[in-house]
């Protein structure tokens, strides 16, 4: 059966490939193209339906990305979100201006027609606002669908020709029945049928990777994480021994890692892994280096340049597998080369040299972790792998804030596994996302033994999320955080203070650097 698919045009917003996934989830397949696709690419794709995506720029601005025409020509419904609204209306000779009165954050926004868009839903629900700009006249054939008390055109459409725009953001957790706007739009506007399943992604992408390896082999790199791991398994799926995985212990793991990894991947699964300690080239290469993003750089260089090294030990070595996910590309690079802002590197993104000696797979650069998750479950991964918290690539580096040595690298791996087992062992690992510490360059006065003491300052970061965009800081009992306080500075040598991080995601970012 065919599969209906929806076209995502990207306008740069951070949320863009966040649509694409509400999308899958309603079961219905998603790609995002950039906002100059052509005609051409557009005639070949053959979308069901169109979605515009938001983006961080003006409708009026010189290099604001603009709408093409033939989007509409092509007769199916459109969707337009924020400033996709913005430009949909501008293009229909409707007329968008600064407002006085910003708009962000939650909003409650009263529904004016419950017909198709709004379908089934409240007189009002809570909505996520982002813009500046606004619609103040509206063009023929438009109306009116729902409004806040700032905003007074907050969903608008055009019935007759399927064409809608919404001011708010449908695809984030944070509006009220968001996902039941955007199944209404895909199945009573543009008679979508939900066929598409993550299932289907595992032998679509197993095929792609078979075809395009060919006789080649591919080098994986190996960390023993929920992403690479499944990466690992479903290229062991796809080409069998033409797999060759790669683990480099760079001295910024976890606390018995090289250990589990080699014993998992080598003995259980018996992938053709070599093992290779590198841990004294990596901290040598980081003596000195303060700045997050040099410390990210700096592990992404020495990555590659030791998979290309070890690649010559393997005949036809052509590719390098990564478990890059969405929101490493997104963080730190634009998705498609277009206005969206730089958060930070990530080493297997932006810290890769411009040359490559070989060319690289990414089978989950467009997916979330919790699909991740999923295809790891579908794969038959262990429990242990699929429900890990997330680990970064540049390891322990990037938790070490300030000087990486050895010393303080120890500490933190000390303190990071007390505290894993600790949650653990209260049965709350499952609550969170990520539970995790942080080594500060900060120190602090302390008492032991009638001692004075000055010694370093630990951070907890424990919070939860389903994609990794957004994040809530999230509460361990009290009695767990003094646990793993007593437990932590009696046991670590060189830490006399812990402290709780109770950010948000935004602004901060999970990880500290």
């Amino acid at each position: 059966m065919k599969k209906d698919m929806v076209l995502i045009v990207d306008f740069g917003s951070q949320y863009t490939q966040l649509i694409a996934r509400r999308v899958r989830e309603l079961r219905v397949f998603s790609v995002v193209k950039p906002y100059n696709l052509t005609k051409r690419e557009l005639d070949q794709l053959k979308p069901k339906a169109i979605i515009l995506s938001g983006g961080p720029h003006s409708v009026y601005e010189k290099k604001a990305p603009q709408l093409k025409q033939y989007l509409f020509k092509s007769g199916v419904p459109v969707l337009g979100i924020c400033y996709g609204m913005q430009i949909l209306i501008k293009a229909k000779a409707g007329v968008v201006k600064e407002s006085r009165r910003r708009e962000y954050g939650r909003a409650k926004m009263y529904i004016d027609n419950h017909k198709d868009l709004f379908f089934s839903l409240p007189a009002a629900i809570n909505s996520w606002m982002s813009h500046t700009d606004k619609i103040i006249k509206l063009p023929p054939g438009f109306e009116k669908l729902s409004h806040t008390l700032n905003t007074e055109f907050a969903a608008v459409g055009n019935p007759r020709k399927k064409i809608y725009g919404v001011q708010f953001h449908p695809e984030v957790v944070h509006t009220e029945l968001g996902i039941q706007i955007l199944s209404n739009f895909l199945f009573r506007i543009a008679d979508c049928f939900a066929n598409w399943q993550l299932e289907d992604f595992v032998a679509e992408e197993s095929k792609k990777i078979k075809e395009r390896v060919g006789s080649g082999n591919v080098i994986c790199g190996l960390s023993g994480g929920v992403d690479s791991s499944t990466g690992a398994v479903l290229l062991h799926r796809a080409i069998g021994k033409k797999l060759k995985c790669i683990f480099v212990n760079n001295g910024l793991l976890r606390k018995g890692e090289a250990k589990r990894v080699r014993k998992v991947f080598g003995d259980n699964y018996k992938l053709n892994l070599h093992y290779v300690d590198a841990s004294k080239t990596f901290i040598k290469k980081l003596q000195g280096v303060i700045d997050p993003e040099k410390k990210r750089k700096i592990i992404g260089h020495k990555f590659i340049d030791i998979f290309e090294k070890e690649a010559k030990k393997f005949k036809k070595a052509q590719y390098l597998m990564q478990g890059t996910l969405y929101p490493d590309v997104i963080e730190s690079v634009s998705f498609f080369g277009g206005p969206t802002a730089c958060i930070k590197s990530h080493h297997n993104v932006g810290g890769l040299p411009e040359k490559m000696q070989l060319k690289l797979i990414e089978p989950f650069r467009n997916l979330f972790k919790d699909e991740v998750r999923k295809i790891a479950d579908i794969l038959g991964l262990p429990k242990s792998i699929v429900d890990r918290h997330p680990f970064p690539g540049p390891g322990l580096a990037v938790r070490v804030l300030g000087q990486v040595t050895s010393g303080r690298l120890k500490g933190l791996r000390e303190a990071d596994y007390i505290l894993e087992k600790i949650i653990r062992q209260e049965g709350i690992y499952d609550n969170y996302w990520q539970v995790f510490s942080v080594l500060l360059p900060v120190k602090t006065v302390g008492v032991m033994g009638d001692n004075r003491t000055y010694e370093n300052a630990l951070a907890i970061r424990a919070v939860t999320s389903t994609d990794g965009m957004t994040a809530d800081w999230a509460d361990i009992p009290r009695d767990t955080l003094a646990k793993i306080s007593n437990t932590i500075i009696n046991k670590v040598r060189g830490i006399n203070r812990v402290v709780l991080d109770i950010s948000s995601k935004p602004p901060a970012t999970i990880e500290w650097e």
